[in-house]
């Protein structure tokens, strides 16, 4: 029984001793390179594992083989049992260390802390990153947690252009490459991976992105516009594409030109839609006011036999206009009464 004790009172002593020389070790490091810092906590990490084993074991023979309630097996088969409060202890005190190193702004101390003590790759890095160490973070992302994507972003901080860019195309982030040769003025391969993307957006159908990346990435507005066009005659997102393009047109002039021209050239199962775009631009300018809504009233009366509802319409083109809007209800009602009949 006596020796028994001793050993309990031997093994916390033991385990104390462990966290003061860990201590230390961090302590020192500011004196010390990472390198010799890693190896001092390796080893006596090493060692005091063997130690305390040899201990729990000595320990354990002197006890009940049962494991009482509290307790957790650590050790595999040779039946070593260690209260698992000891290590919520440990685990405790190594989060308030990392956490006052990153107080003092020590990010490297706290990261060692958290990749060799805390076992948490994940925040080693992310606090490297946090402290602007962004190529050790990097390496860490990479090497220790497998995300291609966080090590890139943290290249891309160092201003590593040429390691990103590596990562980016491993992982088919096509307009990211294009952003970073773009970054350090290679605008011959900039272009190639716009060009590649705006080619994916086009066999996808969309037309309003692609027309996105020749206009603001590629400084293409021609090619821009045409892209819209081709969206609208193709009905390929046509509505978007249309309104997008009379967007980019600024010349209120050659606006109301352009809206002429489109409508004079379609066809009457499009007009139902070039209403709706006939709205967007009735609000633009007053100028365009008289010209949009001729256009409105020329699709409204050529559809309003075959879809009555479309009277509705008229107020869009008349804001506030109260004989308009009891011409309507006139119209709505008379039609009703002729159903009835």
């Amino acid at each position: 029984m006596k020796k028994q004790k001793f050993l309990e009172k031997f093994l916390t002593a033991f385990f104390i001793l462990v966290i003061f020389k860990v201590i230390a070790i961090i302590a020192q490091s500011s004196r010390m390179n990472l390198e010799n810092i890693l190896g001092s906590v390796f080893k006596f990490i090493f060692f005091a594992a063997i130690a305390i084993v040899l201990i729990v074991i000595l320990q354990n023979q002197e006890k009940d083989p049962l494991p009482p309630p509290s307790t957790k097996t650590y050790g595999g088969g040779g039946g070593s049992y260690i209260d698992t409060s000891l290590f919520d202890k440990l685990r405790s005190m190594y989060e308030d260390i990392a956490r006052k190193h990153i107080e003092d702004n020590e990010y490297k101390k706290a990261a060692i802390v958290y990749m060799n003590l805390l076992k948490d790759n994940y925040r080693a890095a992310s606090t490297l990153e946090q402290g602007g160490f962004y190529n050790e973070a990097a390496v860490v992302f990479l090497r220790k947690v497998q995300s291609k994507v966080d090590a890139a972003n943290c290249y891309v901080k160092a201003k590593q252009y040429d390691k990103a860019i590596v990562l980016y195309k491993e992982l088919q982030q096509k307009e990211k490459v294009g952003d970073l040769y773009k970054e350090i003025n290679d605008l011959e391969n900039a272009y190639l991976f716009y060009q590649m993307v705006v080619d994916d957006y086009l066999q996808s159908h969309q037309m309003v992105k692609a027309s996105s990346i020749y206009r603001n990435k590629m400084e293409s507005s021609e090619q821009a516009q045409q892209v819209l066009l081709q969206g609208w005659r193709e009905n390929k997102e046509a509505l978007n594409s249309l309104t997008t393009y009379f967007l980019n047109i600024s010349d209120i002039n050659t606006l109301e030109k352009e809206i002429q021209h489109l409508y004079n050239e379609i066809s009457s199962d499009k007009k139902l839609m070039y209403l709706e775009a006939m709205k967007i631009e009735f609000k633009k300018d007053q100028r365009l006011q008289k010209p949009t809504r001729d256009i409105a009233y020329s699709i409204i009366a050529e559809n309003i036999n075959s879809r009555s509802e479309i009277v509705n319409d008229l107020k869009h083109f008349n804001p506030g206009d109260e004989v308009i809007l009891k011409d309507i209800s006139r119209y709505k009602t008379g039609r009703n009464k002729m159903f009835r009949n």
